[in-house]
């Protein structure tokens, strides 16, 4: 088997942010023995998904079975996902902000025992919602837990009380037609209607102004879309939560905007 050296796009902060972690849980556990120690245990785990890495090539890299390289990572993501921020907590960054940007995003899968639910008519594609707030340079600030891609963005910004939470902060929201009706503090652009089939001149103007500062939304799905995994998640929907979650508090390390 041929073999070849590889690099991860990270600072050696978040290793070792993980490999804490890492050591933390095993201490307190009162491990013993482990193939890995929590320096390796931690590469292995960013290299899964950040590089988006297989369990089978990471085994062979790390010189361990395939069951314990998926072990490994499991047990770093589980570690990472109870770190991550709520929506509250969020929110106390959110609310410093001149305005928010939320937008939704179909993370892809491959594997579905039940196909109706995970089905995006949109996209074509079987995946799961994940919704996103970002700041108006268009960090990402906060990612909400996964919904089977069948639903709608606006119901999924109401199911993880997103609308809510923004109107209580008075917290001024860009997002695009997909959240029409939402009202509170969200902002969206016009949209044609049957009765109303041509836009203003001044209606086109302010949606060009909405389309600008909305843009900046996607760098932080772009962002979040960085760590290869999400391209096309292939494990069961259930763990898609965790996996965005691990990965938030990872994203807010690099970033050096982690106060945990």
């Amino acid at each position: 088997m041929l073999s070849y050296p590889a690099t991860i796009t990270l600072s050696s902060r978040t290793l070792n942010h993980l490999a804490n972690r890492i050591r933390g849980h095993r201490q307190q556990r009162g491990s013993r023995w482990r193939r890995l120690n929590p320096g390796r245990q931690a590469l292995l785990a960013l290299a899964h998904l950040r590089n988006g890495d297989t369990y089978t090539r990471l085994a062979a890299g790390f010189q361990i079975g395939i069951a314990t390289a998926w072990r490994y990572v499991q047990e770093a993501i589980a570690l990472l996902s109870t770190a991550a921020d709520d929506l509250e907590t969020a929110m106390q960054r959110i609310r410093r902000l001149a305005y928010a940007i939320v937008d939704g995003t179909l993370i892809p899968i491959d594997r579905v025992a039940d196909q109706r639910p995970y089905y995006s008519g949109k996209h074509k594609r079987h995946g799961v919602n994940v919704q996103v707030l970002a700041d108006p340079a268009g960090r990402l600030v906060w990612a909400s837990a996964a919904l089977p891609g069948s639903t709608h963005d606006l119901t999924a910004a109401r199911i993880h009380g997103i609308i809510d939470a923004l109107a209580s902060a008075d917290v001024m929201t860009f997002a695009d037609k997909g959240y029409q009706g939402a009202r509170g503090s969200v902002r969206t652009p016009f949209k044609r209607r049957r009765f109303r089939p041509k836009l203003s001149r001044r209606q086109k103007t302010v949606n060009r102004a909405h389309a600008t500062i909305r843009a900046r939304g996607e760098r932080a799905i772009a962002t979040l879309k960085t760590w290869k995994i999400l391209i096309k998640l292939r494990c069961c929907p259930r763990r898609a939560t965790a996996i965005v979650q691990a990965i938030l508090v990872l994203h807010h390390v690099e970033a050096d905007r982690y106060a945990g």
